[in-house]
Order: structure tokens, then C-alpha cells, then sequence
């Protein structure tokens, strides 16, 4: 039997170190033990550093004025995870692996001060295994060791020259402050085996309309398996306990693969189309006695997507019209960047307050940005249930100097092997639809390798072997090279009627700065697909002043004023005095104007993306929410959940079902 044990339950706590001190253990020159320069203070599993800090009292929010600046000394620090782990609950003849499902940075891991190995990718689990414990010790020290982070992956670079596999938004991006996140940010377990046990186990589904029939196809692997053994598959509706239907298989047809065809069941449908009926498939594995060794349980749905193409589209297109169980949608939602730069220390209930959000407006695809990680399973789990799809990238971006992929042959194994552990863990989510390259991955339109303007596409040989790598794992699942994608980045009115526009980023404001003009745009646009298109619109005046900090006066703005210069990109203030010809009376007046001109700007551009379909086949709201308390940026839910008028005005576009829908 297979014994799992969660490390969030024992005490942890946090040390910090000078860089290495930790190693060295003594001083050369005095011979005295070298103490932390931190600590120890208490923190939590999964967690950051910055939140024990901050707990702790030793960090100021880096949320208030320009306390972010102060934070900044964690990165330039050793800090050590340590709990200890009684023997008795471990036993002492089986195999003992820890697992780690996400450690956000580079360093260590040390079991009763022995090194079992190092760990230098955010983006991917890690295990070790336990060696035998000695007869005579009670209890075993896991200390988790994370060395200072790389110094700089900011919105701001080269991504040509990316090698280090930590989220980049933490390093600042138009949206958000230096916060370099350091800690675990998912789940860390020690897995007991006393027997056989699953290495792996591998789910997928299919559904065929005509029929309300599913498929189920299983495969995986099976350690110290030997003759005799058995696999259970029992496929059970998540709202019954009765299974559906029971397979039994020799335990060697799970390598090879196990294929269960025929399983009556109702479709998934994404939000606003029909139900999200999800089904439990347990597999467990079986001695010759027909006793359970192990078990492992997937939640899957029921549905098919397909793409067709967009009406009137040039003949060598993408498709961009998806289609779900046989009927034709327009995709409608936002982009998701994380809840916090601490994201480790985001609970479920954070993400799903949000997630209601979007899906009370009315959205049904969520695409999950490059700069950032793989969402968790919580969250996964949490979309599957509110028909919330998925457009999942691989952790690339641009960089703004260079916005070029690396070409390095040890960068593409890297990333292969990032893309092939996503797959794995969420390839059986119903709610997944597509892979996707990264974020703007392009280079000039001369066919330079820099420049602004071309997306990249599958000549490139990382995005080849990306493609390659989900070809093989997910064939059910499209494939795109990046976001945006096509022959142009940007939709440009001087080109529309040529063709050239697929799936483009952009505009993140209003349109030659005029609303008019703004919406011949819009009503002009040829484009297939929006994946990410914006306006600013400012924060309210009460969480602009709860968030200023004791220092800072957010009245008047000025770039000249820090609070309004860190995201300055989205400094609408100036157009407030184009407009009318003077400046704003109060903040509030101020905050009035933006947030009503984001909503009609984003209003426009929504009703006439929507009202184009088949011709064009969705629109995603470059952003959704908040990470940090932006006096103002393109978000339509401010830092604390609130939705801004914006989100209003796109919930009346999106829940109107009067257009055309085939």
C-alpha cells in the first residue's frame, strides 16, 4: 500500500542566510558556529519567504507606496526551509521518496544535514529518495534550501538569452513591482511505498456527439509490479457513488495501454452552454487477492473540440472558430496572471472568488499567460467545475529589446522537458483546450530575429519541438506557436481588407486616443482572433488612497510622482486633460472619467468582435485581474476583487446570446 503524508501538517521554520554562510558553518577566523542572519521565524507549507517576513514583522507590505523597493534584500539571501518528520510515522523498510510539486527557485534539499540533491526549475516537480534510517533515530531534519535567485528576467530583456526557469513577471512588468518570489508554491509530500505502486498514471477522454458516448484511455507505469497483479478501473458521475461501469486488466496492459470504448455519459459544456457533468475514474492497483496496493483518481469530462474556419477567411488561415460538441462558440474572456507575485501563498478560495467573477460575466475561456507558471490543480479542478476553458502557454515571453526564442540546444531540452511535465499533470482537464508556445514570441517583419511585428511559427526549432513534444502526448489538443500568432502581431488599420491579421494582440487603449475613432477601428477590424486586446482604466479613489502608503500623496499625478510611475504605461491622466482641457478636479473626478472610459472603449471593441462571428472567433480582455494596487492599469478587477465598471459593461456583451451563434 502506497502511504502518502502531507508536509503542510508538521512545523516549519525560516532561516536566512548571507549567500552560502549556511555551508560553511563556521568561521575561518573564529572557528564560531556562523548563526542565521534571520530567524528562525515560523512559516508555512506551501509558502513564500516574503509572507513569513511579513508575518514575522521583519518585511513592510510591499503592496503600500514604493515599500516594494524595501524588499528587495530577500533576494540577495540564502533562506532554509526546515520541519522535522517523527520515524513512526515513516516506517523504516519501505521506499521513501519526497516529493516536491513546485519550488520556486534554485538550491538544495538536505535530509539530516546529507544532500540528496539540487533543484533549479520552478516550472517542474522534483523527488528524492530517502535512504534507509538508522536504527536508533527518532525523527529525520528536511531542510529545503533556496540560494539567491538570478538577478534579472524582467519584462525588459532578451529572450533570446532567457536560461534561467523562474517566473519572469516577479522581476516587474507594466503591471506590477520587483516582488522576486522565493519559496514552495505547491504542494510537499512524502510517498511511502511498501509494495508495487504507480509510477505514473496517464487519463484521457474523448466523446462522440451522436452517440452521448465516451471513452476513457489510461496508461502509465507500475514499480516493483510482479506476476499476478491486477488494474480496477471504475468510471463513477461526480454528484453519484455508484460506478458506471468496471474493467478489470492485467496490471502489464497498463504500459501498453488500457482503452475503455462505450461509457454512457453526459457532455462537459464550457459556461453558458450547458452543464459541467465531470466524472471520477479511479484506478487502483490489485494483488492476487484482489486488495487494493494503490490507487490514483482523475477527474475528467466528456466533450470534443474541433476548429473550424472563420467566415470568409483568406485560404491559408488558421481555423479560429471553436467548436464544442458539434456547436460553434465565440470564445469570450480574459487573460490570467497571477493572483499575487507571492502566488505560493495564494489559497484556493482567492482563486475561486475570481473565478466567479468571470464566470458570472459570462466568459468562457481563461488564457493563461506565458510570464507566469502552469496553474495549479486547485485551479484546474475549480475551472473544470464553471465551464471556465483553458488556453494554457508554456512559461516564454517577450522581452521588449529581443522578443526572439532561444535557439540553444541544451534551452529547447529544458523546455521540452517543462512542456512535457505540464501535459502530464493536466492533459486529463476537461477544461484544457489548447497548448500554447508563450506570450508574443516574434521577430521583425524583414525576418530579422529581432524587431517587432512577426509571431514566430513551427519553423523555429524550439516551437518545432514543442509542437513535436504535445503532437506526441496530447494529439487530441491544438497547437499554437505563440500568442498572438499569423503573419502580423498587431492589427493595423492600414491593413485591414488584406488578410494579414489572425490572431493579434492589441490595442490596449483607445484608438488614436479618440473614441470615435476608436470605434471605426473596431467596426473596420478584419482580425480572426483577439487574444488580447485592452484600455486603462484606474483604480477607485479609495483603494488608490488605502494603497498610497504614509508618504505618498496620489493627488495630483504626475509621472514626476512615484506611486503613478510604476506603472506608468497606463498613465491615463494626461488624456483626462486632452479631453477636457484641464485638470482633473479631485481624484475622484478623475477616477469617474478613466473608469468609464475604459468601460465604453472596451464595450466597443467586445460588441464589435462578437457581433463579426463567424467572422472573427473570439475576444480575450487583456487583463483580468490585478496582481499589485495599480493606481491604474488595463485590468477590469482591481487588487482587491472588485470589479471595475469595465467588467460590467463586457458582462452585458457576453451573457447577450441575441447574435448570431452558427
Amino acid at each position: 500500500m502506497k502511504k502518502i503524508i502531507e508536509l503542510r501538517k508538521y512545523e516549519w521554520s525560516l532561516r536566512g542566510f548571507w549567500p552560502q554562510a549556511w555551508e560553511a558553518g563556521y568561521s575561518m577566523e573564529t572557528g564560531s558556529k556562523l548563526l542565521p542572519e534571520v530567524g528562525p521565524i515560523p512559516v508555512e507549507v506551501p509558502g513564500s519567504v516574503q509572507s513569513a517576513l511579513l508575518k514575522a514583522g521583519l518585511l513592510p507590505d510591499w503592496n503600500l507606496g514604493m515599500n516594494a523597493r524595501a524588499c528587495e534584500w530577500v533576494e540577495n539571501r540564502s533562506w532554509i526551509f526546515q520541519t522535522s518528520i517523527p520515524v513512526k510515522d515513516l516506517g523504516r523498510d519501505s521506499k521513501k521518496f519526497l516529493r516536491f510539486e513546485g519550488l520556486d527557485g534554485n538550491g538544495c534539499v538536505l535530509v539530516n544535514g546529507k544532500k540528496l540533491g539540487n533543484f533549479d526549475n520552478a516550472f517542474i516537480p522534483c523527488h528524492f529518495e530517502l535512504d534507509a534510517l538508522p536504527e536508533k533515530l527518532s525523527e529525520i531534519r528536511v531542510e529545503i534550501v533556496f540560494e539567491p535567485p538570478p538577478r534579472w528576467l524582467g519584462q525588459i530583456c532578451r529572450t533570446s538569452k532567457i536560461k534561467d526557469w523562474k517566473p519572469r513577471f516577479n522581476y516587474t512588468w507594466d503591471w506590477i513591482s520587483r516582488i522576486v518570489q522565493i519559496g514552495i508554491w505547491d504542494e510537499v509530500f512524502l510517498e511511502i511505498c511498501e509494495e508495487a505502486c504507480f509510477e505514473e498514471v496517464i487519463c484521457t477522454t474523448s466523446y462522440k456527439t451522436e452517440s452521448s458516448l465516451g471513452t476513457v484511455e489510461i496508461a502509465g507505469k507500475i514499480c516493483n509490479d510482479s506476476p499476478g497483479r491486477k488494474i480496477k478501473v471504475s468510471i463513477t458521475k461526480e454528484s453519484n457513488e455508484l460506478p458506471i461501469v468496471e474493467y478489470i486488466f492485467e496490471a502489464g496492459d497498463l504500459e501498453k495501454g488500457i482503452r475503455m470504448d462505450g461509457i454512457p455519459v453526459e457532455a462537459w459544456w464550457p459556461n453558458g452552454m450547458g452543464g459541467q457533468h465531470l466524472y471520477h475514474v479511479r484506478v487502483e492497483l490489485c494483488d492476487k487477492n484482489n486488495a487494493t496496493i494503490d490507487t490514483q483518481l482523475r477527474v475528467v469530462g466528456f466533450r470534443t473540440i474541433e476548429w473550424s474556419p472563420c467566415k470568409n477567411t483568406p485560404k491559408d488561415a488558421d481555423p479560429w472558430i471553436c467548436v464544442v460538441n458539434g456547436k460553434p462558440v465565440f470564445l469570450q474572456g480574459v487573460n490570467w496572471t497571477p493572483v499575487k507575485p507571492n502566488f505560493a501563498d495564494v489559497t484556493t478560495p482567492e482563486y475561486t472568488r475570481l473565478l466567479d467573477i468571470y464566470q458570472d460575466m459570462g466568459c468562457n475561456i481563461l488564457r493563461i499567460w506565458g510570464g507566469a507558471t502552469l496553474a495549479t490543480e486547485s485551479f484546474y479542478r475549480a475551472c473544470d467545475a464553471r465551464g471556465l476553458m483553458i488556453w494554457q502557454e508554456f512559461p516564454l515571453s517577450s522581452s521588449g529589446i529581443d522578443n526572439w526564442p532561444p535557439e540553444d540546444k541544451k534551452i529547447i531540452e529544458e523546455i521540452t522537458c517543462i512542456a512535457e511535465s505540464y501535459i502530464r499533470r493536466r492533459q486529463h482537464h476537461a477544461s484544457l483546450i489548447l497548448w500554447c508556445g508563450g506570450n508574443e514570441l516574434q521577430g521583425g517583419l524583414d525576418g530579422s530575429k529581432t524587431g517587432d511585428g512577426k509571431p514566430v511559427d513551427d519553423t523555429h526549432p524550439l516551437i518545432k519541438r514543442l509542437k513535436e513534444t504535445v503532437n506526441r502526448m496530447d494529439p487530441a489538443r491544438r497547437f499554437l506557436p505563440t500568442s498572438s500568432s499569423g503573419p502580423r502581431f498587431y492589427a493595423d488599420r492600414k491593413n485591414f481588407g488584406k488578410g494579414l491579421h489572425w490572431d493579434v494582440h492589441g490595442p490596449w487603449g483607445v484608438a488614436d486616443e479618440d473614441m470615435e475613432k476608436h470605434r471605426t477601428y473596431w467596426e473596420s477590424d478584419d482580425s480572426l482572433f483577439r487574444s488580447e486586446a485592452g484600455a486603462p482604466g484606474s483604480s477607485s479613489a479609495n483603494l488608490i488612497m488605502r494603497y498610497a502608503g504614509e508618504r505618498a500623496n496620489p493627488f495630483p499625478a504626475s509621472l514626476e510622482n512615484p506611486l503613478w510611475r510604476r506603472t506608468s504605461w497606463w498613465f491615463d491622466w494626461p488624456h483626462f486633460k486632452k479631453e477636457k482641457g484641464r485638470e482633473p478636479g479631485s481624484l475622484e473626478e478623475y477616477v469617474e472619467w478613466s473608469q468609464q472610459r475604459q468601460a465604453t472603449a472596451l464595450a466597443i471593441a467586445a460588441r464589435a468582435s462578437k457581433n463579426r462571428f463567424p467572422a472573427c472567433g473570439g475576444f480575450i480582455v487583456w487583463m483580468g485581474h490585478d496582481s499589485f494596487p495599480c493606481s491604474c492599469n488595463t485590468s477590469i478587477v482591481d487588487f482587491e476583487g472588485n470589479p471595475k465598471p469595465a467588467a460590467l459593461a463586457l458582462k452585458n456583451i457576453f451573457q447577450d446570446h441575441s447574435e448570431k451563434t452558427e
